[in-house]
């Protein structure tokens, strides 16, 4: 196997607090150096100059549809979009068909992705069999498959003793619960955020507080049983106020949030563009500005996709008939540069932080980082290549994303997993 030489990259890895021109080169799949000057005459040399090189960028939370729903996304094609958007390591939620509740499951996740060999796949189990919110899955055995944590994403659980139970047992295997933070019978299948926007539009409203609620609630329980709690999507500014109280009460919790939910306000809904419907539902401009907040001060520990594709059809109904959820891979690293580097100030290193060293010590992997003796898991990022986002270009199978049409800044230009070149962009 040849060795890969990146030659004048701007290397940005946190784990290290690096920000500075390296030449890097791979060896065995492994970084074998790092340093401002490298010569290899018998090493593929990629002109790395106008780059940006962060470790392999890890997604806390997508949605496959694999197994059950091929029409919307596979492993295979999935990894594909993943890749396409930087990440070379993803974490899939058990919202499938059947869920992700048994470990037949897990070794078809794992055994699938080892055959795609795009990028690592792991998969989060789900808290409850079949999600039901009742009965504990088997977390020993789920664990010994490959499960990184546990969740039944898609819905919070309900009960609370249930709830209580299962933060109990993953404290026995420290490992973390992922919750879904909404109570359905507040939020009561609302079409969009709760508030003036959707007062005028006259669509239904899920309020803030059904968020809230589940995150108060889970917090509590999680300083009670001392167990990790890890908040996925959250979208309120009340949310981050929670989380951040917590933390200084030295609560074991951990949070994401996506790029819609920093990018957007809840005025894009004039559209009844059924792209825009998520769960949570995108916010008001309070909100949106409390998640920034919450970014810029470390309250939000991770940035995830919430990759969720649909079919086309299921889009292409009325809004209140329309599956909740948006494609994020391909589009991430494009929003993430535009509002929080550009528009916000945010360093590099802070934001690439929350989608490689944050995620990857969540999930105890070896991950995350670029240092001589690691494999070399390696995102290359163009930050000022303009491009519009079209159907035809996009890897996923779905193509429901709002941002069809728009142009973007910013777009990863080569990944390279396990020390093998997997994607480059086309000119």
């Amino acid at each position: 196997m040849s060795n890969t030489l990146l030659k004048g990259a701007r290397v940005i890895d946190p784990a290290s607090k690096l920000d500075a021109k390296r030449d890097i080169l791979i060896k065995d799949r492994k970084v074998a150096r790092i340093e401002k000057s490298v010569a290899d005459k018998k090493a593929r040399v990629i002109n790395a100059r106008d780059l940006i090189v962060v470790p392999g960028l890890i997604d806390l939370h997508c949605h496959l549809r694999d197994p059950g729903r091929p029409d919307e996304e596979t492993i295979e094609t999935g990894s594909h979009a993943a890749v396409a958007g930087g990440f070379t390591s993803i974490c899939c939620m058990p919202n499938t068909e059947p869920a992700i509740d048994s470990d037949g499951i897990v070794n078809y996740i794992y055994k699938e992705a080892a055959r795609v060999g795009l990028c690592n796949v792991f998969p989060i189990s789900a808290i409850t069999k079949n999600r039901d919110g009742k009965e504990l899955t088997e977390f020993g055995e789920l664990l010994k498959a490959g499960a990184k944590g546990f969740s039944d994403d898609g819905d919070a659980v309900a009960d609370n003793n249930v709830m209580r139970h299962a933060l109990e047992y993953s404290r026995v295997f420290d490992v973390p619960i992922f919750e879904h933070p909404i109570d359905k019978s507040l939020a009561q299948d609302g079409l969009m955020n709760e508030g003036l926007v959707s007062t005028r539009l006259g669509l239904k409203g899920s309020p803030a507080i059904a968020e809230e609620l589940i995150v108060a609630r889970d917090l509590l329980l999680a300083k009670f049983t001392g167990a990790r709690l890890h908040l996925c999507h959250i979208s309120t500014k009340g949310s981050v106020e929670l989380v951040r109280k917590a933390k200084k009460e030295s609560v074991n919790v951990t949070c994401e949030t996506c790029p819609h939910y920093f990018y957007y306000n809840d005025e894009v809904l004039d559209s009844f563009d059924a792209n825009y419907k998520v769960n949570p539902p995108i916010r008001s401009e309070t909100d949106r500005q409390a998640i920034i907040e919450g970014l810029k001060d470390g309250t939000i520990d991770c940035i995830a996709t919430d990759h969720a594709p649909h079919c086309q059809a299921e889009k292409e109904v009325e809004f209140a008939n329309a599956p909740y959820g948006m494609i994020g891979f391909e589009t991430a690293v494009s929003l993430v540069i535009m509002e929080l580097v550009n528009r916000q100030k945010m360093s590099w290193l802070d934001v690439i932080a929350k989608m490689t060293v944050n995620p990857a010590r969540l999930l105890k992997i070896n991950a995350g980082n670029i240092s001589p003796g690691t494999v070399a898991n390696i995102t290359m990022i163009a930050p000022d290549r303009k491009w519009k986002v079209a159907a035809d270009k996009i890897r996923s199978r779905s193509k429901n994303t709002p941002l069809l049409g728009t142009e973007l800044k910013g777009r990863v230009r080569n990944v390279i997993f396990k020390g093998v070149l997997k994607y480059s962009l086309k000119d």
